[in-house]
């Protein structure tokens, strides 16, 4: 007969959560795998890339490449811009999005794909000037989105970029 400790382990490794886990964790080597081989990354809900946690401008690329159709060509005109706006910005994929920031000050911009728009995280949004049109929880955050055939201004985001990357960032 087994002991009490070994048939709590057993039973604690069948819980939602442990099995919930092990299957978050087996989805990413799945996604890794296939992103390593060239495949496409999965779609999560609303039409964003799964994308491994990793530093540089390659997995943002390989996320913009991920974008679902007219979100994929606005991706790559949006990074562009902030390549552009800001020299020398560290990029990153951490939660499924692409992150921009400045060495030793943290994010300061982030974005990510929804069924109808891309949603344009600007950490420190509230201290940019004019402040961006849409509000978070977070009183310090502020967001644009991003639709289909909607033209972007931007004289206006190269400002809000300019001046987010100023500011101290985000640091998780």
């Amino acid at each position: 007969m087994a002991d009490k400790s070994s048939v709590k382990s057993t039973k604690a490794a069948k819980t939602p959560a442990a099995a919930k886990a092990a299957k978050t964790t087996e989805a990413k080597t799945t996604a890794a795998k296939d992103a390593a081989m060239g495949a496409k990354p999965t779609l999560l809900s609303g039409g964003n890339p799964q994308i491994a946690k990793a530093d540089g401008d390659a997995p943002v690329q390989a996320y913009i490449a991920a974008m679902p159709g007219w979100k994929s060509d606005v991706g790559r005109r949006f990074d562009a811009l902030i390549v552009r706006t800001v020299p020398g910005v560290l990029k990153a994929v951490k939660w499924n999005s692409p992150f921009y920031g400045v060495e030793g000050q943290g994010w300061f911009l982030s974005f990510h794909c929804f069924t109808r728009y891309i949603k344009v995280t600007f950490f420190r949004g509230a201290s940019l000037s004019p402040v961006p049109p849409v509000e978070s929880k977070d009183k310090n955050v502020r967001y644009f989105h991003i639709h289909e055939d909607e033209e972007i201004d931007e004289e206006l985001v190269a400002s809000w970029i300019r001046q987010a990357s100023e500011l101290p960032g985000w640091v998780p």
